[in-house]
This record gives C-alpha cells, structure tokens and sequence, in this order.
C-alpha cells in the first residue's frame, strides 16, 4: 500500500512538472515579447504620433507587410529562409544594410516568438536539440550584431552581403536536390550553431539555412528540425536584436512593423503547413528567388559605382 502511495505521488509529482515545463515554452516567449513591447514604446512614444502613425500605412508599408507575411511562410514550413528572404527583398528595394538587418532582426524577436509558440503547439519541438543550439547560438548572434552596428561600416558590406546571400541560396537549393540522405550523428553543433548565429546578425539571415541545412543533410527528422530550430531562433533573434537596440539604436519603424505584423500573421500558417507541402520543390524556387533578388541588388551597387 505504502508503495502504491509512493508511486502515485510520483506520477502527480511528474505530470505536475511535465505541465509546468511545457508551459514554459509558451510562457517565456510571451513574457520577453511583453516587456520589449513595453520598453520600445515607453521608450520610443515621441516617435509614435497619430498623424506619423497614420501616414505610416502607405504603398512601402504594404510592401514592408508582404514581404514579412512571405518571409515567415517560407521560414515557417522550410526550417530557414526568414533573414535571406526578407533581407534580399528589403535590400532590392533600396533600405541600407544596417536598417535591413536591424529591422529583419528586432521583427524576428516577434515572428520567431509567434512561431516557436506555434511549433510547439504542434507538437515539432524537440527540447535537448532546442539546448543544445541555444547557448551558442546566442553568443554569436551577439558578436556580429554588436560588428555590424558599431564597427562595420553598412555601405561598405552591401556588395559582401549581396553575394553572401547567393551563397545562401545555392545551399538551399543544393539540399534541395541532393539524393537521398544517410543518416549520420551530428557533432559540433556548439561550433554549428555560434557560426550560424554570427552570420545571420551580420549578414541580415542564414540560421535557418546555415543550421536547418546542416542538420538536414545528416539526415534528421525534417519535423523536429526545423520545429526545434525555429524556437532557438527566438532566443537568437531576440539577442542580436537588443544588441542592435544598444549599440545601434532603432531606425526604420515602418520597416520593422510592416516585417512584425506580416510575419506573426503567417507565423501559425508555416507551423500547420510544415507537413503539407512538397519541401524541394518550395526550397528550389526560394533560392531562386534570392539569387535574383540579390543579383538586382549587386547590378544597382556597379551601376552607381561606374
């Protein structure tokens, strides 16, 4: 009797903490998005007039809304895409490279929050790999966004940016073609996931395809991947994004609520359709996309140097 006591104390005492934790995933997200929503506009309400709000809701904040909505879709379903998607369209349409990867990074602080909620929900989280990615993650993030904002002149990296975006893109469509995939055990995501968190604060995206990709080709379970590293995402984002507010200030409010109100809309949208769509033909077509994208970008950079 004593022992029957005992273990179903221990089971009250195990769901009780399962509860809790699952929780947790929800809960922190929400409570960070909170406080930074009320710290930007406690301390940013002078920019934040009726008439500036009202004229704000023009012809680019449409397009700033379209391509946030469309950024996440892709970032939502494929497990990478946000940053080079966003920032290859916000670069084309002429926003400099610091207020791009600001605005992609203080937008992703929302859209990553939305869609870590939303995989969770979904059951497409797997918790060690979320820990496993976190810590590193963040620390680089933190570094190149801290060389961008304050060491890093903006105009100089365009061209770097531009090409690093190609980059990006051929990665995406070399998993995408690639044959079937053995799998194999995934070392070093320490070093992993510090690369890709430097390279999306610097270059304005590639967690998804620098991590997703990698994670991938060694044959993980598409689901858990890219749930799992959707939700590291938000601490990332939400890194570089305060460090840009620190070192670099806030520029482009349209910019970043056109990208923020888009991509939560989306957000639950790619978590349901992470499953229903054909996942080759989708990441064949979004680095075709950002080849062009980023090659109209390099092509106006030569124009006005020649």
């Amino acid at each position: 009797m004593n022992m029957e006591k005992e273990l179903k104390i221990n089971n009250v005492g195990i769901k009780a903490y399962t509860a809790i934790n699952a929780k947790l995933w929800v809960v922190i997200p929400v409570i960070l998005l909170a406080g930074l929503l009320v710290t930007l506009m406690y301390n940013h309400h002078a920019d934040f007039s009726w008439n500036g709000f009202v004229e704000g809701f023009d012809q680019n904040f449409l397009v700033f809304f379209a391509i946030g909505a469309f950024a996440q879709l892709v970032d939502g379903t494929l497990g990478m895409g946000y940053g080079a998607t966003s920032t290859s369209f916000l670069l084309a349409y002429g926003v400099p490279p610091v207020i791009s990867s600001t605005g992609v990074h203080v937008a992703e602080m929302f859209t990553t929050g939305a869609s870590a909620i939303s995989h969770h929900k979904f059951g497409n989280i797997n918790k060690k790999l979320v820990k496993n990615l976190l810590i590193p993650g963040v620390l680089g993030s933190v570094a190149g966004a801290y060389l961008l904002s304050d060491v890093i002149n903006g105009d100089v990296i365009k061209p770097f940016i531009a090409v690093y975006m190609i980059v990006l893109a051929v990665v995406i469509i070399k998993k995408a073609l690639a044959k079937t995939i053995v799998k194999k055990k995934t070392k070093k995501l320490g070093i992993l996931a510090t690369f890709g968190g430097f390279m999306d604060a610097v270059g304005g995206g590639g967690w998804g395809p620098i991590v997703t990709s990698t994670l991938l080709g060694r044959g993980r379970n598409p689901r858990y991947t890219i749930g799992s590293v959707n939700a590291a995402e938000f601490a990332i984002s939400f890194a570089s994004g305060i460090t840009f507010m620190l070192f670099g200030g806030i520029h482009g409010w349209q910019v970043i609520i056109g990208l923020i109100l888009g991509g939560v809309i989306a957000a639950p949208l790619g978590a349901y359709l992470v499953n229903k769509i054909k996942r080759k033909p989708m990441m064949v077509a979004v680095g075709v996309l950002i080849i062009l994208l980023s090659l109209k970008t390099l092509s106006k950079i030569i124009v006005n140097i020649f």
